[in-house]
């Protein structure tokens, strides 16, 4: 394990390999799960807020979903996250070419709106776990990334630096620069 400054790194997040195969995988991560997207309380707040730009990228279902539970629920273990339509995927997802899309980084791409997406989904496959002293940043194997990792090893690209806008969105410039800096001497 790999501490900096507030968080405990997982070393996968260094050793792995991994680049989104879209392609292969289909979005298949806005589809699937237990619950939605994990949301901090601010980014609740913002769904809210951008629902009226997003909206026209919905579907049809994921406008009565949100509509009738709200643009965020708390799940079974009481986490904010994103409504699923009937229990499956993400309310703000959509569907181009056989791909499952966020309606919401749709919007942002188009410039309509500064917010990308929730911080949870732009960081996938690596998900944070906030304990009390502490964030645990751990990399989340599923089988269903597999595509990931294989054009990951494919085209030698770290997980880490595959995610690096991410990981400094998440928690800045310097706590990045000190996690490269880390991994180039760990590799040696």
């Amino acid at each position: 394990m790999l501490q900096i400054d507030q968080t405990i790194v997982s070393p996968d997040i260094i050793e792995k390999k991994f680049c989104c195969d879209l392609d292969s995988c289909k979005g298949i991560c806005c589809v699937l799960g237990d619950s939605g997207a994990p949301l901090l309380p601010d980014e609740a707040e913002i769904l809210e807020f951008i629902y009226d730009d997003v909206k026209e990228f919905l579907t049809p279902a994921g406008i009565t979903t949100i509509e009738k539970q709200g643009f965020f629920i708390f799940d079974g273990d009481g986490d904010l996250v994103t409504p699923l339509i009937d229990g499956k995927e993400c309310a703000y997802t959509f569907f181009e070419d056989g791909i499952a899309r966020c309606a919401i980084e749709k919007t942002y791409s188009l410039m309509k709106i500064d917010f990308r997406k929730p911080v949870s989904c732009h960081l996938y496959p690596i998900r944070i776990k906030e304990l009390k002293n502490f964030d645990a940043v751990n990399y989340e194997k599923w089988e269903k990334c597999d595509p990931g990792i294989y054009l990951g090893e494919k085209n030698q690209v770290d997980l880490y630096n595959f995610l690096k806008d991410a990981l400094i969105r998440k928690y800045g410039l310097s706590w990045y620069e000190q996690l490269d800096y880390a991994a180039q001497h760990l590799k040696k």
